[in-house]
């Protein structure tokens, strides 16, 4: 069979996975998504109670919607804003019926490599197919051809650990039945009686960690005793709760004006420049202990929110080029990486930063950016635009890279080790001061900032 009439795998039916099936067969395409779990969105479901920062208008596939269409779907008011729940029910699973046989659930990737050829060998590799290593439920294990392979399968299952080193604290992996690596739902009794009345350190400075704090002060403005110790590696300076007032994602700016009014009214209280080393167990409770050698009050839990990152043991046979640092494609990474862009300022991309030195293979998604912590949907939904046209050979729309994404209103100080970041501007270690225009995959586009 020639490689032109294999199908595409596309790893994980997720928002982008399914995105680019979408695209796929808008352009005559045959796409096979291959999902681990036994739904469509299976990583968005563990976080259903987690209300999205973008509102539905930003968060829908414009291909996908066409797919839709048929079926009487219309998307739900564009300037509401959905929960993890509502965009797998009311979006994504949908998308994923009307694909019907082209995704296959309980289909878990566990290899990907040129057919015949392992990653040393040179001769025929760029004419051969991909063949896809794929495990079932039941155990059992099969091969699938493919002319091309777009992962999609993000970091959700690989989170950040404690540890500042990026390894877990000493004393992390024991005192596991205390540690949460998620955003808790304190609307399930049980959860909510995991902490209420309790003592609970956050580990982290992100969205994430914004959204625990919000959550653990409503929690105790209901349960006495509940409290939040908020542990941050940097001090706290002018960007530490997010772009507030000047974030044109509102509702993400003020999930950090949330945070921030935790801390003022005492529902939490920051440690700063604390870089954990190691938990040890006091009867029931952990102690946190910093690299420095402080030790923290005993704690009841920990919710550790230290971002995510890939996992790529499953394309160990495939010559991947990833940057150093973030994990992420090369081309892509001086855009994204946040020892540089505090503001998250991310030019639009596509086929061209996307490609590795393995023809027709494409890390998509919120997995493209490796280990870098703010991806947006719509970037996604570009992304696999962008690639599907390049398979489908029309390199002009490919190169055309269009997106209009929200500033986050945030400059300063992303790359610092332990100073609160507090410099703004050029002086301040990479403000995101940006030129009028810039060269994107061939096409002259106005730098915008996400």
């Amino acid at each position: 069979m020639e490689k032109q009439n294999l199908p595409v795998v596309v790893v994980g039916a997720g928002p982008v996975g399914l995105a680019a099936a979408a695209h796929l067969v808008e352009r005559g395409i045959e796409p096979l998504v291959l999902e681990a779990g036994a739904s469509a969105a299976t990583a968005v479901r563990e976080w259903a109670h987690v209300r999205l920062f973008s509102p539905w208008a930003e968060v829908t596939d414009p291909a996908a919607e066409k797919l839709l269409a048929p079926t009487g779907w219309t998307r739900p008011d564009g300037t509401t804003y959905p929960t993890g729940g509502d965009w797998a029910d009311q979006y994504l699973q949908p998308l994923a019926d009307v694909l019907g046989d082209k995704v296959r659930y309980a289909a878990t990737v566990t290899g990907v490599a040129r057919a015949g050829r392992d990653r040393i060998v040179d001769s025929g590799r760029r004419e051969q197919p991909f063949t896809v290593h794929v495990e079932t439920a039941d155990g059992g294990e099969e091969r699938i051809t493919a002319r091309a392979v777009i992962d999609a399968s993000g970091t959700w299952s690989v989170p950040g650990p404690m540890g500042a080193g990026g390894l877990p604290a000493l004393g992390e992996k024991s005192a596991s039945d205390h540690i949460t690596y998620r955003v808790p739902d304190l609307t399930h009794p049980a959860v909510r009686a995991r902490y209420a009345g309790r003592r609970t350190a956050v580990v982290g400075s992100g969205a994430s960690a914004f959204t625990a704090l919000a959550l653990l002060a409503d929690l105790a403005g209901e349960e006495a005793d509940t409290h939040a110790v908020w542990i941050l590696r940097r001090g706290i300076g002018d960007a530490t709760y997010g772009g507030g007032e000047a974030d044109q994602l509102p509702a993400r700016g003020a999930l950090g004006l949330r945070a921030k009014a935790a801390v003022e009214k005492g529902h939490a209280s920051a440690v700063t420049g604390f870089r954990t080393e190691a938990v040890e167990r006091d009867g029931d409770r952990l102690v946190l202990v910093a690299e420095d050698g402080r030790r923290l009050d005993a704690v009841d839990e920990v919710i550790v929110l230290t971002g995510f990152r890939p996992d790529l043991s499953f394309l160990s046979e495939l010559r991947l080029g990833l940057d150093e640092r973030l994990q992420a494609p090369t081309a892509l990474a001086p855009l994204i990486d946040p020892n540089v862009h505090s503001c998250g300022t991310v030019y639009p991309h596509g086929v061209q930063e996307l490609s590795h030195p393995e023809q027709d293979v494409y890390l998509v998604g919120m997995k493209s950016y490796g280990r870098a912590p703010t991806f947006l949907a719509m970037t996604g939904y570009e992304q696999v635009r962008s690639i599907t046209a390049a398979l489908a050979g029309d390199h002009e729309a490919a190169e055309r890279v269009e997106l209009t994404l929200p500033e986050t209103g945030v400059c300063g100080g992303a790359g610092l080790f332990d100073e609160p970041d507090t410099a703004q501007g050029d002086e301040g270690g990479g403000c995101c001061a940006v030129p009028a225009t810039l060269q994107i995959g061939g096409s002259r586009t106005s730098p915008l900032p996400s």
